[in-house]
C-alpha cells in the first residue's frame, strides 16, 4: 500500500535542486487543529503538490450537529457575506465540533507556555496575510473579570421560595467556568468601576467588583468556525484534498509494525483504504477511538449566540454571578433534564458563564461543562440540552439588557471539549504516526502553533519553531511499552 515512487528533484526559487521524498499524508479530523495542520503543511518549504499528497478526512458530513434546528447555521452571513469565508457546501462537516462552537479567545497568558507565544504571533500574521479581520473576525480585545448579582427574570420573584432561608456567606453551590484556572478568587477582586465603554453591562445595579485581566496587547479573538473554514479553504487551494463524511476506523501498519501503511475509513456505508506514509490524528476528543493509550477525555459544553441591538465593545468577560433566591435553578452537571418545568432556586448560587463580544454584532456566552451524555460517534450526533442553553440566557440576561430583553438569541449549541493535553508529536515508535489533540479550552488559541510544529515534524523530523515540552507524547512513553 505504500507509495514507493522514486525520489524527485525539486527546484527552489534560487534554482538550487533538492531531494524530496514522496509522502502520502493523511490528516484525521476536520476541526481547527486538523485544518491548521493542513494549512501549514502546504506552507512548509519542502512541500510540493507534485510530490506530496495530503488528504484530510473528517468523519462528519454535516456541521449542524450540536446546534438546534432554529439556530443560525452559517455565521458568515453575519460577519461578511461577500468574503471567501462564505460556506462551501463541499466542506460541510468542517468545524462541526468545538471548532465551530467555541468562544475564540486568544491570549498570551494561556497555556501551555511552550507554544502559546508562537501561536499568538501566528494568529496575528495569518490575519494580516489573509484579511482575517473581515474573514474570520480577528481583533484585539480586553479580558476582564466581574463579580455581580443577577436580577430576577420576568415571572420570577423571591416569593417563589418563601419559607426557605437564603444561604449566607459563601454559597455551597458553585458552577465553574471553562477558564477557571485564570480567574482571581472573588474575595480578592478589586471593587473598581467598569470602564466607560463597557456600557452594555448593568453596572449600576448588578456590578459588585471589576478587575482588568488583560489588555489588547496580550488578548485577541477570532470567530472559530470562520477561521477553521478559512484554513481549510486556503489549504485546499494549495493542493489538500478534503473528504467529509469519512470516518476512520483503523490506522494500519506494515507487517513488521514499525510504520504506518494506510488508514481504513467508511464513507457512504462503504469501506475504503487510503495509502498513508504519515498519519496525523487530530480528532479532538475522538482521538482515543484510534489511539486508546493517549490520555484524552471529553466534556460537553453548551453556549449561545445573541445578536445585540448595537455592536458592543470588545471585551471578554469572565463572570462570577450571584443568582438570588427565586432565580431559575441551573441544571445540575449530571442531569438529563427533559422536563420543561423550571424550578425556582432555593437559597443562592454562583455561576460563571463567560461572555465574548464579537465584531459581527453578536455576543457569545458559554456555561460549564457537563458529563450527562457520553461522546457520540461523530460531531453530527452531538445532542443539545436546551435547558442548559436557557440557563445561560437567564444568567447573562440578569446582568445585561443587551444580552437579555433587547437581544435576540441566534443559536443554542453544544460541543465536546478534549481534555488532558495538548499532545503534539510522534506516537510510540511507529514511523509516520503523529498525534495533535487534547487541546482543552485553548484549542483555538494554540491551533496555528500546533499546525506549524506538526508540519516540521512531518517534513523535518522534529519540531523547530518551539520546544514541545509538556506537549511531547514521549512523556507518555511508559504507556506504550
Amino acid at each position: 500500500m505504500l507509495n514507493l515512487a522514486p525520489l524527485r528533484l525539486l527546484t527552489t526559487s534560487r534554482g538550487r535542486k533538492m531531494t524530496s521524498t514522496p509522502k502520502d499524508i493523511t490528516i484525521i479530523g476536520g476541526g481547527i487543529i486538523g485544518c491548521c495542520t493542513a494549512y501549514f503543511l502546504t506552507r512548509h518549504p519542502s512541500y510540493s503538490p507534485e510530490t506530496h499528497r495530503i488528504t484530510l478526512l473528517e468523519a462528519s458530513s454535516s456541521s449542524a450537529g450540536g446546534r438546534t434546528s432554529e439556530s443560525i447555521q452559517d455565521p458568515a452571513t453575519l460577519a461578511d457575506p461577500t468574503t471567501a469565508s462564505k460556506k462551501n457546501p463541499a466542506h460541510d462537516g468542517i468545524a462541526g465540533g468545538a471548532s465551530g462552537k467555541a468562544g475564540g479567545l486568544l491570549a498570551l497568558w494561556a497555556f501551555p507556555s511552550e507554544i502559546v507565544p508562537l501561536s499568538f504571533r501566528l494568529h496575528a500574521e495569518l490575519a494580516k496575510e489573509h484579511g482575517g479581520d473581515k474573514r474570520w473576525g480577528y481583533r484585539r480585545c480586553y479580558a476582564s473579570q466581574i463579580d455581580c448579582r443577577a436580577r430576577l427574570p420576568p415571572g420570577f420573584d423571591n416569593s417563589l421560595a418563601v419559607g426557605t432561608e437564603p444561604v449566607r456567606g459563601k454559597p455551597e453551590q458553585r458552577s465553574k467556568g471553562l477558564h477557571k484556572d485564570h480567574k482571581t478568587d472573588i474575595k480578592a477582586l478589586q471593587k473598581l468601576g467598569a470602564p466607560e465603554d463597557l456600557d452594555w453591562l448593568d453596572t449600576d445595579d448588578a456590578l459588585a467588583a471589576y478587575e482588568e485581566m488583560s489588555t489588547p496587547d496580550k488578548t485577541a479573538q477570532v470567530h472559530p468556525e470562520l477561521f477553521t473554514r478559512s484554513m481549510a479553504q486556503l489549504a485546499e487551494e494549495q493542493g489538500v484534498k478534503i473528504v467529509t463524511g469519512a470516518r476512520v476506523t483503523t490506522i494500519n501498519k506494515t507487517a513488521d509494525g514499525k510504520s504506518v501503511e494506510s488508514v481504513t475509513f467508511i464513507k457512504d456505508d462503504k469501506e475504503e483504504i487510503l495509502p498513508t506514509t504519515d498519519c496525523i490524528v487530530a480528532a479532538g476528543p475522538w482521538t482515543t477511538r484510534l489511539l486508546p493509550d493517549v490520555p484524552i477525555t471529553a466534556a460537553r459544553a453548551h453556549s449561545v449566540v445573541i445578536k445585540t441591538p448595537r455592536p458592543v465593545s470588545a471585551y471578554a468577560l469572565f463572570t462570577s454571578i450571584m443568582l438570588p433566591t427565586g432565580f431559575p435553578t441551573p441544571t445540575p452537571q449530571d442531569a438529563r433534564r427533559k422536563s420543561t418545568t423550571i424550578r425556582p432556586l432555593i437559597g443562592q448560587q454562583i455561576v460563571e458563564p463567560e461572555i465574548y463580544a464579537r465584531p459581527d454584532g453578536t455576543a457569545y456566552a458559554c456555561g460549564p461543562t457537563d458529563n450527562a451524555i457520553e461522546l457520540p460517534l461523530t460531531s453530527a450526533d452531538v445532542e443539545v440540552d436546551t435547558a442548559r442553553c436557557d440557563d445561560i440566557i437567564y444568567q447573562v440576561s440578569g446582568i445585561s439588557d443587551e444580552l437579555g430583553k433587547d437581544g435576540q438569541v441566534l443559536a443554542k449549541q453544544a460541543c465536546y471539549l478534549p481534555q488532558g493535553g495538548p499532545w503534539i508529536g510522534k506516537v510510540d515508535d511507529t514511523e509516520g504516526l503523529v498525534v495533535a489533540a487534547g487541546h482543552t479550552c485553548w484549542g483555538i488559541q494554540n491551533a496555528p502553533a500546533t499546525g506549524k510544529l506538526v508540519s516540521e515534524i512531518v517534513f523535518d523530523g522534529k519540531a523547530k519553531s518551539a520546544k514541545l515540552g509538556s506537549c511531547d507524547p514521549a512523556r507518555m512513553g511508559a504507556l506504550w511499552r
